[in-house]
């Protein structure tokens, strides 16, 4: 095991804690930077060092990694405010998804770490529809401008326990009896998070995997209104669903937006589902996969709520050998 010590960004939210109990089980040392620990507490059981961090600033971020043998950064954020005129993308989406990538591969440079990890999305393209897919193509750009050893994963949406994607669907199902739906025919192949960890850890310490972008996929498409059926009957409920015109579509997601706290869609989130969320291709056999999970297979047994905790760690485990 060359790259014993992982440094880990954005460890602490729905990917990063899988991913942190896969590399936890193969035996990695692994040091987990957040900017309050609290936000860690569902890992701090793990034998793991979370470090109270705020990884925008340079001299702060560059002690989180020194030491460390790789860095995987996951950070990424689907809401954010609009540019200036002429602007590519607004505030958040710079900071995230194009300066932060700019600070880690600066700070691992100047630290001497040659081994980093960076999670981004199918249809990132500097010249994409949204502004989340132009900035993280931009992003993109800035690691493999870097020096460094790098590796890109390019995920479609995921999928598992505490996901933000079928459970909230669930929980419209639950809420409406019609649902309001948006792009309703916009396509998706969605992965399951064991399937992400397990990638990220294959290829940690393959040299084969430097300088390669890596698209993470499940075994099927699906258009937006499938996903929300499937949903509702994996908790037996059939609400209708009305699939709104682009028009009357984007005035629903203006009107979230005006909404306190983080809207449930916005506009820029219909602009990226103009591209399809779907893999170019089968996955790259290095990753160690074989056959993807499906959301058959696993999303009942947390959509329904029956399952004990135990069970969806028997499903990691399962993923991570």
């Amino acid at each position: 095991m060359r790259h014993q010590q992982v440094a880990l960004i954005g460890g602490s939210g729905f990917i990063g804690s899988h991913l942190v109990n896969a590399l936890v089980d193969l035996g990695h040392n692994v040091r987990l930077a957040t900017r309050r620990r609290a936000n860690a507490a569902h890992l701090t059981l793990l034998p793991i060092d979370v470090i109270e961090c705020d990884v925008h600033d340079p001299v702060q971020l560059a002690a989180f990694v020194e030491q460390a043998d790789a860095v995987v950064n996951l950070v990424g954020i689907l809401q954010g405010r609009r540019g200036e005129a002429g602007e590519p993308y607004g505030p958040e989406f710079a900071k995230a998804h194009v300066e932060l990538p700019r600070k880690i591969a600066a700070a691992c440079g100047a630290k001497g770490v040659r081994r980093l990890l960076h999670m981004s999305a199918i249809g990132a393209d500097s010249d994409g529809p949204s502004m989340y897919l132009r900035s993280r193509g931009d992003g993109e750009k800035v690691i493999r401008d870097s020096r460094l050893d790098w590796t890109i994963f390019r995920s479609s949406v995921v999928f598992g326990p505490e996901d933000n994607l079928l459970n909230q669907f669930v929980f419209l199902e639950r809420m409406f009896p019609v649902i309001l739906l948006a792009c309703a025919d916009a396509q998706f192949q969605p992965v399951f998070v064991g399937d992400v960890a397990k990638a990220i850890v294959n290829v940690l310490d393959l040299d084969a995997a430097n300088g390669m972008t890596y698209e993470l996929a499940g075994p099927h498409v699906y258009a937006l209104a499938e996903l929300v059926r499937f949903s509702g009957a994996a908790i037996g409920k059939h609400s209708r669903i009305v699939k709104l015109p682009d028009s009357l579509g984007r005035l629903q997601a203006m009107t979230m937006e005006m909404t306190p706290g983080e809207p449930l869609i916005s506009r820029d989130n219909l602009d990226s589902m103009k591209t399809p969320n779907i893999a170019s291709g089968p996955l790259a056999l290095e990753l160690g996969i074989g056959e993807p999970a499906s959301i058959e297979a696993i999303a009942p047994l947390y959509l329904t709520g029956n399952s004990p905790r135990s069970r969806f760690s028997g499903f990691r485990a399962t993923a991570h050998r």
